[in-house]
C-alpha cells in the first residue's frame, strides 16, 4: 500500500522554508482533500506559525494541541498556500479545544479540536477524513508530515503528527487517535 501524507507547502518540518519538501515528493494536486493548513499567532508572535490538520466534520478540524494560538485561521482545499486558488476556503476558528490533559511542557495528550466559524463547503477539493472505529488493525508506518497532520492508513486517520527530525528521518512521533476517541466523540457532541 502506498502510504504518504500530503507534502505540500504546509507539510514542512518546523524549520523548513515554505514550499520545501523534505524526504518525500509533492502530492498530486488536491489528492488529499481533507488536509487543512493552519496559520496561528502564538502569544503575539510574528510572523504567524503554521501547522497541519485535517477536516473530520464540516465544521471541525483535528490537529495537535501544540498548534494552539490566540487566533487560528484554517485554509482548506489548497494545493499551494502561497497562491490564492479558487479551490481554497479560508475559515477562522471560533473555538480551539485542546485535550483537557494536554501538557505543554511534556507534550502529552497532544490533540486538539478546532471548531470553525462556519461550515466548510464540501466539494472535490474539500472532503472529510474518517476517524478510527472500534477495530484497530492498522500499523503505524513512518511517513513524513507536519505537526498536526494525519497519519492515514486505509483512508482512515490513525495518528496526528507530533514531532520528528527536521530531515524527515526516524523517529517520527504520532498521537494515536484511537486512544482519544471517547474524548473526541464526547466533545463533538457538545460543540
Amino acid at each position: 500500500m502506498l502510504l504518504f501524507l500530503v507534502l505540500l507547502s504546509f507539510a514542512l518540518s518546523p524549520r523548513a522554508e515554505a514550499g520545501e519538501i523534505i524526504g518525500g515528493h509533492e502530492a498530486k494536486p488536491h489528492s488529499r482533500p481533507y488536509m487543512a493548513y493552519l496559520e496561528y499567532i502564538y502569544e503575539k508572535s510574528y510572523p504567524p506559525q503554521h501547522c497541519g490538520g485535517f477536516l473530520i466534520r464540516e465544521d471541525v478540524v483535528l490537529t495537535a494541541a501544540h498548534c494552539h494560538g490566540s487566533t487560528i485561521n484554517v485554509t482548506l482545499g489548497a494545493h499551494n498556500v502561497k497562491q490564492k486558488e479558487r479551490s481554497q476556503q479560508d475559515i477562522p476558528v471560533s473555538k480551539a479545544i485542546p485535550h483537557p490533559k494536554y501538557n505543554a511542557k511534556t507534550f502529552s495528550n497532544d490533540i486538539m479540536l478546532l471548531k470553525l466559524k462556519h461550515n466548510a463547503k464540501m466539494n472535490k477539493y474539500v472532503k472529510l477524513l474518517k476517524l478510527p472505529g472500534s477495530k484497530q488493525a492498522q500499523s503505524f508506518l513512518n511517513p513524513q508530515g507536519d505537526s498536526g497532520g494525519p497519519l492515514v492508513c486505509k483512508d482512515v486517520a490513525q495518528g496526528i503528527v507530533h514531532y520528528g527530525k527536521n530531515d524527515g528521518s526516524s523517529p517520527r512521533v504520532y498521537t494515536r487517535i484511537s486512544s482519544f476517541m471517547p474524548w473526541i466523540k464526547n466533545t463533538l457532541r457538545k460543540i
